[in-house]
């Protein structure tokens, strides 16, 4: 997230958020003012309209992952990803490149879930209960007992710790601009 934080005289810009164990941390660079002393009560305000285009960006990516998974076969898994607030780009594996039948397809499917306007469930549960659901744990990540759990209902269901949207439809259109090589058996969707 980014935004600013305000006390008394002092304003700080939020250029960057990072979580280190359970601490978040705010990266700042001072508007104006003297940065307060530890303890001091602040006023936080997150750049709304930046976090709304990342979480349409971010629910687009869960459902484009299932799409390519209902397309291409259950080999197809997330070797990356990155998701802001102009774009969001999709790295996973697959053996050769998508047709363009193929690309307008998913772009469709995509679109559809989209269109339903499906709402979404977001949940702490269980890690062995949402596995038996069916959920789908990305990379090697180490996740404790009680997991975040990211649900579009009869379509999907992750676990993630980012932002989403509160139903399907505020995402808005869906467009794949690229699908290219970008290593042996990985490709990249780039998309808004």
């Amino acid at each position: 997230d980014t935004g600013k934080i305000i006390s008394g005289e002092f304003e700080g810009k939020v250029i960057d958020v990072v979580k280190k164990k359970d601490v978040f941390i705010h990266q700042i660079e001072v508007v104006k003012g003297i940065v307060p002393e530890e303890g001091t009560f602040v006023e936080m305000m997150i750049d709304i309209e930046r976090r709304k285009d990342i979480q349409r960006n971010h629910t687009a990516t869960h459902i484009l992952h299932k799409v390519l998974r209902d397309n291409l076969g259950t080999h197809v898994e997330q070797s990356g990803s990155l998701v802001d607030s102009e774009k969001l780009r999709f790295d996973f594996s697959h053996y050769e490149a998508i047709s363009k039948e193929m690309i307008e397809k998913i772009e469709a499917e995509v679109n559809n879930i989209i269109l339903a306007n499906i709402r979404t469930k977001i949940d702490y549960e269980n890690i062995q209960d949402a596995k038996d659901r069916g959920a789908m744990a990305l990379f090697s990540d180490k996740y404790g007992d009680i997991v975040r759990v990211v649900e579009i209902p009869g379509f999907s269901i992750e676990l993630c710790g980012g932002t989403h949207v509160r139903s399907t439809g505020e995402i808005g259109l869906f467009n794949i601009e690229s699908e290219v090589g970008i290593s042996s058996g990985v490709r990249r969707i780039t998309a808004t």
